[in-house]
């Protein structure tokens, strides 16, 4: 028995030293980024000539003008702005979804767990490269916990994406959500979220969605119409928040909102037919809304015909109003655009765009992108913001974003933890060791 227990000991630490983070090839030598202009994001203006010193991954100081250390690395983005790295509050990574009626369920059924994964890889990639460097993932659409797994594969360096914050599952009403229209006989059909009935069974759902790794809980409050009632809702909440954790709440009708907020839910996510007197209470309760409008002004742009663009310019317009009332009574307003296919995966910068033609202030719909997002998150002390002590997470655009917020698609340039993941500046970064 004693040897027994030696070798599973063994083992067990032989996986331990396997399972550790290894670290990221993080530069060895001190980093300054230097450029025409950085926009505080806190401040809404811009800071001429910033010096941005770097060690290891994160900001050690940042000001106009400051001097180089002895021997640091310096690259130059020559007339560039910089700006934080993006945050997307509402991605689903693991989604790649054929763009038809039964895409997703064909989703589903015809590709492998581990397929799954290398797409969320793919989608991690594109989203990094598009200037995201911190997305919060709210449901691996029936991958179950592959989101962990590309999580902590990005952390390890495996793979290139931003930094995440996943919800792996989600929590919906036995008899809602995709698929739709399987047949009745068949046995334990596959499902894009975890469906319960009853306050035990969603208890135990967000229990062991915590236990596998989820940094977050996602629910869906309704589904054409309200579905999980308050007391169901109630549980996920105590079992996410007593860890530590925060809940978002898919609810696009004003009951199902009302519900979600009754339950003690952080975030509403969507919220479409939110009145007036439901925003005022999102508002009370310090309750952020993640309006998703983005897919709806990409969608404009792809309808097939008049009367399909007709109708979706109105649902557009009822959007924007909503938006633009949200943001009127002060609910706290995060970007996050719900990319869910090939198409859609990489261009979260939509959403921004989106939120600023809704009637957020381009400086608003930036934060809602950057330093609000990181509150949302509870990652404020660590991105969203360029300061030291946060990550050297960074983008660089060439013109000027508070001008023209579609600046935001065209990103150059992108850093992540301190180290180049694109830079697309035309011959206007230069690196070379100074005071050697």
């Amino acid at each position: 028995m004693s040897q027994f227990v030696t070798v599973l000991s063994l083992l067990l630490l032989a996986g331990s030293a396997a399972a550790q983070p290894v670290p990221q090839s993080a530069p060895k030598k001190t980093r300054v980024v230097r450029a025409a202009r950085l926009l505080d994001v806190r401040a809404g203006t811009f800071l001429e000539n910033p010096v941005i010193v770097i060690e290891n991954e994160r900001i050690s100081a940042v000001g106009p003008g400051l001097p180089v250390p002895e021997g640091a690395e310096v690259i130059d983005l020559g007339a560039a702005t910089v700006l934080p790295g993006l945050i997307d509050g509402h991605t689903h990574l693991m989604a790649r979804m054929p763009e038809t009626p039964e895409g997703y369920a064909l989703d589903l059924i015809t590709k492998s767990q581990a397929f799954r994964a290398l797409e969320g890889a793919a989608n991690a990639r594109a989203t990094l490269r598009a200037g995201f460097t911190t997305v919060r993932d709210v449901e691996s659409e029936g991958a179950f916990y592959a989101d962990v797994a590309l999580r902590d594969a990005i952390r390890q360096g495996l793979v290139e994406g931003p930094r995440m914050l996943v919800s792996t599952r989600g929590i919906g009403a036995v008899g809602t959500y995709y698929p739709n229209g399987l047949s009745p006989d068949l046995k334990d059909p596959p499902t894009g979220a975890q469906l319960i009935s009853g306050a035990e069974e969603a208890r135990r759902a967000a229990r062991e969605q915590l236990g596998h790794g989820a940094d977050l809980l996602k629910l869906y409050a309704d589904w054409h119409h309200p579905t999980l009632t308050v007391d169901e809702m109630r549980p996920v909440v105590e079992e996410a928040h007593k860890a530590g954790r925060k809940v978002a709440a898919h609810a696009v009708t004003s009951e199902a909102i009302r519900n979600a907020l009754a339950a003690g839910v952080d975030s509403i996510e969507h919220g479409h037919e939110a009145d007036r007197a439901t925003l005022e209470l999102m508002k009370k309760q310090g309750v952020f809304l993640v309006p998703t409008i983005g897919y709806f002004e990409l969608s404009l742009v792809d309808a097939p015909n008049d009367q399909a663009r007709q109708f979706r310019d109105k649902t557009l317009q009822a959007l924007r109003k909503e938006v633009a009332l949200a943001h009127k009574l002060g609910v706290k307003i995060v970007s996050g655009f719900d990319a869910s296919s090939a198409s859609g995966q990489g261009s979260n910068a939509w959403e921004v765009v989106a939120l600023q033609r809704a009637g957020l202030p381009p400086i608003e719909a930036i934060r809602s992108a950057t330093s609000r997002a990181a509150e949302l998150l509870g990652l404020q002390e660590h991105v969203g913001t360029l300061e030291p002590g946060r990550y050297a997470d960074l983008i660089a655009v060439s013109g000027s974003p508070l001008e023209d917020v579609t600046e935001l698609q065209r990103v150059r340039f992108v850093m992540k933890g301190g180290l180049v993941v694109r830079n697309e500046l035309p011959s206007s970064t230069q690196a070379s060791a100074l005071g050697q």
